[in-house]
């Protein structure tokens, strides 16, 4: 089956009234362990019109012995990049919606302290619902699109950069406590994650309020 590409319909649309788009993109929103990453990534009128990097997808279609590579020339592509977190003990102390609107707002953060002024763009976010003005992101313009990291660019863009940024610090983690195997896993519910876990029990970066020992296997 052929996979389609992202492109850049939506966002040329949306220059023609802002001054930038600014594409974000959550990994790591199901994992057990570890934490939560957004990725954020601009595009302007002139990143509008170049040609997107080949093989750029949604990082989840993104082969793994390519992903770093794709994500660096999706870095160089972009007008600027970030990536956010919210820690396991932030997701259990605030629940994972407000993690992620938490983990938005640092990236955002991290763009304007490169010069990008997110007052001026329009935030395309991946899925049907706006985490991020609920967790304090008051003055942005948000705009949920459903499929965003398939069709968009831009959101393929940040996918792909926040994935291959929380894969690397699961691969530091595993040598912190390799028991999990999350070199391999990442900290989602693999048949292997889940046995670690019945016979170590949890550890300080697992999200300790979830009902572990029960998840469904997600891949």
């Amino acid at each position: 089956m052929t996979v389609a590409e992202p492109r850049l319909t939506l966002e040329r649309r949306l220059l023609r009234e802002h001054a930038l788009v600014i594409a974000c993109d959550e990994v790591g929103r199901g994992a057990l362990a570890g934490p939560v990453a957004v990725g954020a990534a601009v595009v302007d009128a002139p990143r509008s019109r170049k040609r997107i990097p080949q093989g750029l997808r949604d990082s989840k279609l993104v082969p793994e012995p390519r992903r770093a590579d794709v994500a660096a020339r999706a870095a160089s592509w972009v007008a600027a990049s970030a990536v956010g977190w919210a820690s396991s003990e932030e997701i259990d102390e605030i629940g994972i919606m407000r993690a992620l609107g938490l983990a938005a707002i640092r990236a955002i953060a991290d763009l304007r302290a490169h010069g990008v002024v997110p007052e001026d763009a329009i935030v395309i976010l991946d899925g049907n619902y706006d985490y991020i003005r609920p967790a304090g992101a008051w003055g942005l313009t948000v705009q949920p699109v459903i499929k965003a990291d398939r069709d968009c660019a831009s959101a393929a863009a940040a996918s792909v950069i926040a994935k291959v940024a929380r894969d690397s610090l699961m691969t530091e983690l595993h040598d912190e406590l390799p028991a999990y195997n999350w070199a391999r896993n990442k900290g989602y519910a693999s048949p292997d994650h889940r046995e670690a876990i019945r016979m170590h029990g949890i550890s300080r970066h697992h999200r300790a309020s979830w009902s572990i020992a029960d998840a469904p296997t997600l891949f």
